[in-house]
């Protein structure tokens, strides 16, 4: 396994030495979020995900040097090439239309059952 797949696994299975978000500081969270900076649609995902209070971990792969090789390895997992590229609990679940289609109250419950919203 190459040295970006290792970091991309180990971002959806929440075991990365440290994340910051929101001003704190989580050791194992369960909501990823494989973004670009100027990316209007990872925009939206992260701004749904910040007014619904919930501890997320996006990492921004235009600003970081193995990024386009975690975005390769995501696309060759998922099937899907384009971002953001989105895990809950681990699952996969597509992109910023597949999270915007979800019923919000279902998805604050399965982010509240994962503890990455705070009851």
């Amino acid at each position: 396994m190459s040295a970006a797949q290792t970091k991309a696994e180990g971002i959806i299975d929440g075991n990365a030495v440290e994340y910051h978000t929101q001003n704190k500081q989580l050791t194992n969270p369960l909501l990823a979020v494989f973004s670009k900076s100027y990316c209007p649609y990872c925009n939206a995902t992260k701004k749904l995900l910040t007014n619904l209070k919930a501890n997320f971990y996006s990492i921004e792969l235009d600003q970081v040097d193995d990024g386009s090789a975690i975005q390769s390895y995501l696309a060759e997992k998922t099937g899907q090439s384009s971002v953001p590229n989105i895990f809950i609990g681990q699952k996969h679940i597509g992109g910023n239309s597949d999270l915007q289609a979800k019923d919000k109250k279902d998805l604050e419950s399965q982010l509240k059952e994962l503890n990455a919203i705070q009851a």
